[in-house]
């Protein structure tokens, strides 16, 4: 067999899995990066707090997994679903319900931002860097403007009120992830 044919071989199999969608070993991935992320809201992110903001490891874990396993767009909005729905345990969220649009919709912007190709020099992918980055600021925004609204304010009161929340949530989760990403990629490989 030619190297063209077990190439043309390999791209076929990589197309059909796509149309399949995720695998067991993908929906495993998924669920113990959102768990991860759970656990480590409930415990590490108290500690890691500073001038009222602390990291969301819950979006950062499902921009990880999203990140991972690229699943189709459909299937980022259920790993937004189910991050929200989780994000209803009491000790998780102090406002019921607006966690779920905002991790539907954050999801959703990293499920559509993880196929633009982002390569520095054709080398380091920046790609789980600035999806993480632009996803956690939709989902953190979506999650401001409801609670702002909701409370009477304006946009423009809102979007200057929460910037250093969201944006520090933001820089802090896709650093996590951007370092993250390439060490997972490895152990996933073996």
């Amino acid at each position: 067999m030619s190297e063209s044919t077990a190439t043309a071989k390999r791209n076929v199999a990589t197309d059909d899995q796509a149309k399949k969608g995720l695998t067991t070993q993908d929906l495993i991935l998924i669920a113990v990066l959102l768990a991860a992320g759970a656990v480590l809201k409930l415990t590490v992110a108290s500690f890691l707090s500073f001038a009222g903001m602390k990291p969301n490891f819950v979006i950062a874990m499902y921009c990880l997994a999203i990140i991972l396993t690229r699943p189709k767009l459909s299937q980022s909005i259920v790993i937004g679903l189910i991050a929200g729905i989780m994000c209803q345990i009491p000790m998780l969220n102090a406002t019921p319900l607006v966690n779920i649009p905002s991790e539907v919709l954050g999801a959703l912007a990293c499920g559509l931002l993880i196929h633009v190709p982002l390569k520095i020099g054709g080398k380091v992918d920046i790609n789980p860097l600035v999806t993480t980055f632009l996803s956690t600021v939709v989902s953190g925004y979506t999650f401001a403007i409801i609670v702002g609204t909701m409370n009477g304010l304006a946009l423009p009161v809102i979007f200057v009120t929460y910037a250093v929340m969201v944006f520090g949530t933001a820089m802090f989760n896709c650093i996590l992830v951007q370092i993250l990403t390439p060490l997972l990629r490895k152990v996933l490989k073996k």
